[in-house]
């Protein structure tokens, strides 16, 4: 595990550039840092060591030094592919995962190559004698990568704060990307807050050759649905996939721990690891008891006979290292379980380099708690069409009443009322809190492209595909890697598997959902292992105590001092974000989460504007 850095181009510069480079993301590799320059090319590496914790330093060569390889990430069937390499004649120099891509790309290619591995990765490859560069990323986007490129100039890496030293970085926000900030959170897609910056869309790889970036696809998610599959089937295949992976992912060579919520995910993993290895499992609390996940963790931990450590999260902490978790995003994030996975990762991280956790299990298994509303609508939909949209058009004007919101949204087809599960500011009212109008896409056309490519499935299914192509990719999976590699923390999570996918892509929708319960052939299985409490317990999604917090004077006026600021006054109407956050206070709605919105993109903006992404400005912001 580690993070790299590089560029590519026609002006050469000397070692300097790409150590500052690598400086600026060696939180994601504390051990040994290194370089290898050659001609208007740089590739920069920092190492977490896990795997052959002596040998395997990056960049790393192939025998006869053609070709250069950085790379980040996992391959849990590296031993395997190993083997064939040997048995073509490949001769290995370490007992890394690493070495694998160097040969293997060498013997089958890029696609071939591809094919074959099982893991997290994102990587690059310099062939010197062709002056090329070859690089991809894993399937489900597990590990980050980044790429600005402009003129002559290509700039990669696993975050995007390393482009910030390099001379040719140009740095510009990205301003008509708000809009879609404001809806969903983040930002879908391949570009970012950033311009002429771009991810790497997970699934996809590039070769770049004379100043030419070409992308392509290697691998997209397709459901294949059998619908012959009980829930007891299910859980059946479930249950050999599922170990088998944890095994995959407990390969190290130092201790390993977990995460541990009161959910059924982590506690799945919990139960797998137990007799695995020497358990030691980590869990968020808060004062607020309320809020707190942690009795029902510590619960599970003693059912399973593994030790439970609980970190307990302030309001004071939480806002005053607002501004640090967004810098380390690189992005701006509104998703509050942000800074709660910074915090339990900064924990673990005291003890150990690898911890694994339950991120995924929801988009492969169905698990998230507005996945019911196929079920709930399901009735009132065998209508006609054309007559529940006259009954929404009747009810739309009137006051509100129970049941309007049901009559409306019983109306749409699920392409036109779901857009994934973030939708904070809708549609028709985020222009009004802007301060510019910016040309932007409808949400519901952003989908579209998603459900377009899954027009026969059921209802359920087209919003997990959904959630798994948008929310997963730009959010989940996002923060995980970004809050551990914060703090020097490899995390692992075994659900996001390519061999637990072949599994879930067949699962039917009756063994999702019904009007009761989600993830109902995985609970099944947890049902099996541990406490039907525990198993049967219902999805949280990181409560905390954050809408009471931003009641409290000391924290509303640390909000509303940055919503009455000049870089509030650049970007919003602040009339009407002060009108949230007033509203918020007197206790008579909440607004918590658009309120965050806003004062995320505040933060992240003075990290890499105002503070101009100098990490000691932006602590001793912090301190203040």
């Amino acid at each position: 595990m580690c993070g790299f850095a590089g560029y590519a181009g026609l002006k050469e510069y000397d070692e300097s550039v790409i150590k500052k480079m690598t400086d600026k993301i060696r939180h994601r590799g504390p051990d040994s840092q290194d370089a290898f320059i050659e001609g208007g090319v740089g590739l920069g590496f920092v190492r977490l060591s896990i795997i052959d914790l002596e040998g395997g330093s990056q960049p790393m060569f192939n025998e006869d030094k053609n070709l250069v390889l950085i790379f980040n990430g996992e391959l849990y069937n590296f031993q395997g592919i190993k083997e064939e390499l040997v048995r073509c004649g490949h001769t290995f120099a370490t007992h890394t995962d690493s070495e694998i891509l160097l040969h293997g790309y060498e013997e089958w290619g890029k696609e071939g190559l591809l094919k074959k591995l099982r893991g997290m990765f994102a990587f690059v490859i310099f062939d010197r004698e062709k002056k090329t560069l070859f690089g991809a990323r894993d399937h489900f986007g597990i590990k980050p990568f980044y790429y600005y490129h402009k003129g002559d100039t290509l700039l990669f890496g696993s975050e995007i704060k390393s482009f910030l030293p390099h001379p040719d970085f140009e740095k510009e926000l990205f301003e008509e990307k708000l809009p879609d900030f404001m809806t969903f959170g983040c930002i879908p897609g391949a570009e970012t807050f950033f311009r002429n910056v771009y991810k790497l869309l997970p699934g996809h790889y590039f070769t770049y050759e004379n100043g030419k970036m070409d992308i392509k696809t290697y691998w997209e998610p397709s459901f294949d649905i059998d619908e012959n599959q009980t829930i007891e089937s299910v859980a059946d295949k479930l249950d050999g996939v599922l170990d088998d992976s944890v095994n995959k992912h407990i390969i190290a060579d130092v201790p390993v721990c977990s995460f541990l919520s009161s959910g059924v995910d982590s506690s799945y993993v919990a139960y797998e690891l137990k007799d695995k290895v020497d358990l030691t499992t980590f869990t968020i609390d808060f004062e607020e008891q309320k809020y707190s996940e942690a009795p029902h963790a510590k619960e599970l931990a003693d059912e399973l006979g593994v030790k439970n450590i609980g970190r307990k999260v302030s309001a004071e902490e939480y806002f005053h290292d607002a501004e640090k978790v967004q810098y380390f995003m690189d992005e701006p994030l509104a998703n509050p379980s942000a800074n709660l996975l910074y915090y339990i990762s900064n924990r673990c991280a005291q003890d150990f380099k690898v911890a694994l956790s339950g991120e995924g299990a929801d988009e492969m298994f169905g698990g998230y708690n507005i996945y019911h509303e196929n079920i709930s609508l399901g009735n009132y939909q065998k209508l006609p069409k054309g007559l529940r949209k006259a009954i929404a058009a009747v009810v739309s004007p009137l006051p509100k009443f129970k049941g309007k919101g049901f009559l409306i949204r019983g109306s749409k087809d699920v392409e036109e009322r779901y857009i994934g599960n973030s939708n904070v500011f809708k549609y028709n009212e985020r222009d009004s809190f802007l301060k510019k109008k910016y040309p932007s896409r409808n949400p519901l056309d952003i989908a579209k492209e998603f459900y377009d490519k899954v027009p026969n499935l059921d209802d359920v299914s087209k919003m997990q595909y959904l959630d798994f192509n948008m929310w997963l990719r730009q959010e989940i999976l996002l923060k995980a890697d970004k809050m551990s590699m914060a703090n020097s923390l490899e995390l692992r999570v075994p659900f996001m598997d390519i061999e637990v996918f072949k599994t879930a892509r067949t699962i039917p929708a009756k063994c999702k959902v019904n009007d009761a319960n989600t993830k109902l052939a995985f609970r099944a299985l947890a049902d099996r292992k541990f406490s039907k409490k525990s198993a049967e317990r219902k999805k949280l999604m990181f409560p905390s105590p954050l809408p009471n917090w931003m009641r409290e004077d000391q924290y509303y006026n640390m909000i509303k001092k940055e919503f009455e600021s000049s870089t509030a006054a650049q970007f919003f109407n602040q009339d009407k974000i002060l009108q949230l956050l007033e509203e918020h206070k007197e206790g008579k709605v909440t607004h918590s989460i658009q309120i965050w919105v806003v004062y995320t993109f505040l933060m992240w903006y003075k990290a890499y504007f105002t503070n101009n992404g100098d990490f000691e400005k932006i602590e001793a912001d912090c301190a203040r």
